[in-house]
Formats: structure tokens, sequence, C-alpha cells
């Protein structure tokens, strides 16, 4: 909800955009295959197929489509699409319990990617946690899992100068990050993105998740020998946990590692998670702009991938989970700032041209409507650029709404029997009605529903707060950077705090910036950005918007040998 001068966070507000995004940028004549690539600065503006819809796509949009409409508590709308995802999901299992890619006329060498099954195994755990007794996705999931186990090699012993010896714990690699459906591990084949170790290694949050929705032992040994060996022979990473390569995937890696160690009791795990964490935020913005990449391209060539938002939120959380409440922080800026800013929320600088047919793979009808909601590959601090491939991507719009799930999920939490408010916005919950009023002034209300305890975390940025309960000055009690409060059904409780705008300095991707803060929310941002500009939150300052004249095509896409397009 938006109301007084600026704009207020609106989580539920991103996921009915993204939800619409989902349902709209999917192929109807082909049982709703996603179209992963986008291209609005074109003229006329286009989305194609390619390899990867059927492939990462059905499983990542699976899960944020249902992420999306569990947030909206809305079980019809987007059903049928989910569905169909689902469908392609269960299509093209094969050797070794692998999904390959169906033969489409824009797929070429049929292959699974170990890394793609880092978005498979998540959807078929969704599958399996809400339709327990459907069968099929539990044999897919268990056949995958131990198709996995089966096809790594395990390191047993280290031949050195002064001998043998045996290792001491388990370690599990793939021999390479494809496997083809008809040559197996053909090492002439490659994705050539390098780092095999991370990339492959996403596939450990979802094995943990395996692991604790079901028990599968199976999936606890195969995460645990994977992620010694990333952590050990690999040598990805340093002592510090600095590395040289692609955030999204050694965050992603940490977040199952930090939960990993929470649920087996090893807390090297989850000091090597967190030592991952801190490198990446070192070099992210204090509002949640995350680098892509970490010290491959010069900082200031780096762009956000909305994707490492998403990781960089829920390794917060795994890390909070484990008691290190100073990630509180992170969870609240970086989603009500970066992660909201990197979704799209205006098109009329779009070309559509809705006179051409939908053919051989790709689509122009609508694409200005049709692609609201989507989100950025790749942000800069103060504007989305049109030019950039995946200025809109496919693999954003499935993992964002894992990323405001968390965060809606974090927002009220309970804590030693009371209920805390950590994210403010508004929200309805069985037992609460929160309302913030942030950032136009200083002030959050929480009504009770029923008798509880409920009340407040509090941040540095809450200066000499004031308590009341239906108006009248009242003093909680203090427990873990939290005040709690008795409460009877139907009281009001608000704490109220001076709140103004604060400049603040900040060097992001080595280049200055000032940031104009109120409370959590950053409600301006200099210098200015083109394309589409971002952090315009100010209502009282007009808003600069691109018109298509302001976005140039800066040349051909090589779509493949199946459909050049010029």
């Amino acid at each position: 909800m938006e109301q007084g001068r600026y704009e207020h966070f609106d989580p539920l507000g991103s996921a009915y955009l993204v939800r619409r995004y989902i349902m709209n940028m999917v192929d109807e004549n082909r049982d709703f295959l996603p179209y992963w690539l986008l291209l609005p600065n074109k003229k006329p503006a286009e989305a194609a197929h390619c390899r990867v819809d059927d492939a990462e796509l059905v499983g990542s949009w699976y899960e944020g489509l249902t992420f999306a409409m569990r947030m909206l508590g809305d079980p019809e709308t987007g059903e049928d699409v989910r569905q169909g995802l689902r469908r392609h999901l269960m299509k093209s299992w094969g050797e070794h319990g692998l999904r390959y890619s169906e033969p489409y006329p824009w797929t070429h060498t049929i292959h699974a990617s170990f890394h793609e099954m880092g978005y498979i195994l998540p959807a078929l755990n969704l599958i399996v946690e809400e339709y327990p007794d459907d069968e099929e996705a539990e044999k897919r999931a268990s056949e995958l899992v131990r198709g996995m186990r089966g096809l790594v090699i395990e390191r047993k012993v280290r031949s050195f100068w002064s001998g043998d010896y045996p290792e001491t714990e388990k370690l599990y690699e793939f021999p390479n990050d494809i496997y083809l459906a008809d040559g197996g591990f053909d090492l002439t084949h490659h994705t050539g993105r390098g780092e095999q170790a991370i990339r492959n290694a996403v596939v450990v949050p979802a094995l943990v998740r395996r692991w604790e929705l079901t028990g599968d032992e199976v999936a606890l040994d195969l995460a645990e020998g994977i992620t010694n060996h990333v952590l050990g022979p690999s040598r990805y990473f340093s002592y510090d946990m600095h590395f040289f390569g692609h955030v999204h995937s050694a965050v992603w890696f940490a977040s199952g590692i930090v939960k990993l160690g929470r649920l087996t009791g090893n807390e090297t795990y989850i000091k090597k998670g967190k030592g991952i964490y801190d490198f990446v935020r070192s070099l992210s913005s204090d509002f949640g702009w995350v680098p892509e990449y970490a010290r491959w391209h010069a900082p200031n060539e780096e762009h956000c991938e909305t994707c490492c938002i998403k990781d960089m939120l829920v390794c917060a959380k795994e890390l909070v989970d484990c008691g290190y409440a100073e990630y509180w922080g992170d969870l609240d800026r970086f989603a009500r700032n970066q992660l909201m800013e990197n979704q799209v929320r205006y098109t009329g600088y779009v070309v559509s041209d809705d006179t051409r047919p939908d053919e051989n793979g790709i689509t122009y009808r609508a694409i200005g409507d049709r692609m609201l909601g989507g989100f950025t590959g790749g942000s800069e601090p103060n504007s989305m650029s049109l030019s950039r491939f995946r200025s809109i991507a496919g693999c954003c719009v499935g993992t964002a709404p894992v990323a405001l799930k968390t965060v809606y999920d974090a927002s009220v939490t309970e804590e030693n029997g009371a209920l805390i408010v950590n994210i403010a916005f508004d929200r309805e919950t069985p037992e609460l009605s929160v309302r913030s009023f942030i950032p136009d002034e200083g002030k959050i209300a929480v009504t009770a529903k029923t008798h509880c305890r409920a009340g407040f975390r509090i941040y540095d940025w809450m200066k000499e707060p004031l308590f009341t309960v239906d108006g009248r000055e009242a003093e909680g009690r203090t427990e873990n950077g939290t005040v709690v409060f008795g409460l009877a059904a139907g009281q009001t409780l608000e704490i109220t705090f001076p709140l103004g705008t604060e400049e603040v300095a900040e060097q992001v991707r080595e280049e200055p910036y000032t940031v104009f803060w109120r409370g959590p929310d950053v409600v301006r941002l200099l210098p200015e950005g083109s394309h589409v500009r971002l952090y315009q939150r100010d209502k009282s300052i007009p808003k600069v918007l691109p018109k298509p004249e302001d976005v140039e095509y800066t040349g051909a896409v090589n779509y493949g040998p199946t459909q050049q397009k010029q």
C-alpha cells in the first residue's frame, strides 16, 4: 500500500506482479512453456524460447509461482500455469535419474546440467511437501538423488610424495558439469562456464531440504560429500572464504551449508557459510545491490542479478536461525530496497507489435504488458539497463518469489512465546494486524486479534523509541534485541520514533553515491541513472520515465542455427 509522500514497502504487491508475469510470459501453445529470453529494447520487442526454458525454468518457475500464490493466499489464480509447469517438470527423465530437456527446435545437444538440478530438486521437494501422495514426484526426487550419488567420484585415498593416506571425510565431486543423454560424461563437452565445483554444488540446499523433509539419508550423504569437496580439495575458497567468480552459486551454496550445519550440529559448516556471506556482503551496498561476480569484472562494470539478492536474503535468514541476529538488518534493507527496485513496474518505453504472429519460438504479442512484474538480471545501483543481455531475466523471475516469501515469513516470527515484528510493512497474521507508516513517519502499529505477547525488533535507526498501548505510554520487556508487551484482544501497541532523511555517502562498484535514507528505506539515490531510473520514491519529485526513442537496440542476438534473427 502506498501512502503519504513516499512509496512504501509492499511485498504482497510485488508477489502479485511476479505472479502476473509468470502467468503471461508462457507459451499457451506448448502447455505453458516459459520464455526465458526477453528483449524489451528491440523494436518491436520480443520474447524467445531457448533451451533453458525446459530445463531450469520449469523447476524455478514452479517454485516461484507456488510461493507467490502462497503469499497472496490465492490457490486458484495461476493454478493452470502451475500445473502446466508441473507437467513439463515430470517429463524428460532419463538415465541415472537425471532430468533432460525436450528436443525442441531451439534445443541442440540433449543433456542434463548438474547446476540445473539445483532448480529441479527444489520443485520436486515442493510437490512432495504439498502432495505427499504423489508417488511420481517422490520417485523422481529419490531417483535423482540416488542417480547423482552414483555418478560422483568418491575420493578415498590421497597419494602424496611421502606416501598414501586415507581420506578422513567423504569427498564427492562430479567428473563434469553436464551429462549427455547419448554420451554420458563426454569430457569434450562442457558448459564453458568454468567454476565446475561451485556451479555443481548449488544442489546442496535442495539436498539438505530433501533430507529435512523426508529423512532421505542418501541426500544427506551427498550434501555432505559435495560440501566437503568444495570447502577442501576444490580450493575454490581461500582461508577467509574469499573467492573469485559466480556470486549466485557461491552464496546459494553458502545458504545450504549454513542450514546443513544447523541441522547436523556442524559448526564448521555454519562458520564457512557465514564467511562466504560476509565476503559478498563486503562487495555489496548497504541497500542490497549485490554483484553478479566477485573479482571477475572491473568493479564499475559489475551488475546486480536479482538471483544474488535472493541468495543473500535466504542465507541471512539461515544465519539468523543460527543465532546471528545482526543479519536481521540485511534482511530488512536488502528486501525493501534493491529487491523491489529490480522489479519491472513501468514499460512505457516498450514497442510492441500485436500484428506479428508467434512463430519459430518467438512471440511479439503485447510484450510491454506481459513483462510487467519481471525482474532484471543486471541492474546498476541507480538504473535498470535495457540494452544489456538479461536486462529482464527468466532465472530471476523464478528466484525473486523465493526471496519475497523468505522475507514475508520472517516479517513476524515467534520467539520465546512472543510474536515479534522484525520487518515492518502492512500485514495480517492470524494473531496480529500490522501497519507500518515507514518511511513517511516513524511509526509501526500492531493490533492484537487474540490475547498474546507481542513486540518489535529494535534497530539502530529507531532513535529514542516510545511505546504505547491504546494510546497510553507503556514499558515492555527487553529480550535479545526485542521489546515485548502483553496484549489483550483488540489492544493496539505502537512504537514511534523520530524519522528524518539522512544523506549517506557510500562507495558501490568503487563509485561514489549519495544515499538518502529514511529509516531502512532508500528514497533517492544520486547520481541518477539512465534508462529505467531507480529509487524515484519521493512522490513530491516528478518521475523521469523513458520513452521508446530513449532506448536503442545495440545489435543482433544469436538465437542459434535454427532461428537466426536480425
